[in-house]
């Protein structure tokens, strides 16, 4: 009878331990967003500028720089966007957890593919080795999550940075 229960006490909290994995990695790490901002990279000087926005939504985690999602709506032409801004190039939006529901990964894929959106670069390096992407819509939905660029592609996967990116930044004993 005792080996019962000590399997039963082990399978239960196996289920609590997998149970407890799973929404923290869905639900409980993510925070919402409540500061509101869209910048693009300006074409002529290489600076941030806001683009102006409505019903923004947003969520971001501090577990990982390239968790941040947001969505958002705007009345810039994609033509006035593409003059001005700097195009972010082939980009593959991540997915955003489902519960998130404005942001869906693979429908803003196939807009982009289709060239029914276009990615443009919001922000270099938000992170270290991190980019912010945004994408607009020809109806004016846009989206932004953060995609990793070529020196956090090398930092991550353990190759030499290399001259051409920052340096590393110092971990305190962290990490």
């Amino acid at each position: 009878m005792s080996g019962k229960l000590v399997g039963l006490f082990l399978l239960i909290c196996g289920a609590l331990a997998g149970g407890a994995l799973y929404y923290l990695q869905i639900y409980g790490f993510y925070d919402e967003v409540t500061e509101a901002q869209v910048q693009l990279i300006r074409q002529d000087n290489n600076a941030p500028e806001d683009i102006e926005f409505t019903a923004f939504q947003a969520v971001d985690a501090d577990s990982s720089p390239i968790r941040f999602r947001a969505c958002f709506e705007t009345s810039a032409s994609l033509d006035d966007l593409s003059a001005a801004y700097v195009d972010a190039g082939p980009v593959i939006p991540r997915n955003a957890p489902g519960w998130f529901e404005c942001f869906d990964a693979e429908a803003i894929a196939e807009a982009l593919s289709a060239g029914t959106a276009r990615a443009y670069l919001g922000q270099k390096n938000i992170h270290y080795g991190v980019d912010r992407i945004v994408a607009v819509t020809a109806d004016g939905r846009g989206y932004i999550w953060h995609e990793l660029n070529d020196c956090g592609d090398k930092a991550y996967d353990g190759t030499v940075v290399g001259e051409e990116c920052p340096p590393l930044p110092e971990t305190n004993g962290e990490g």
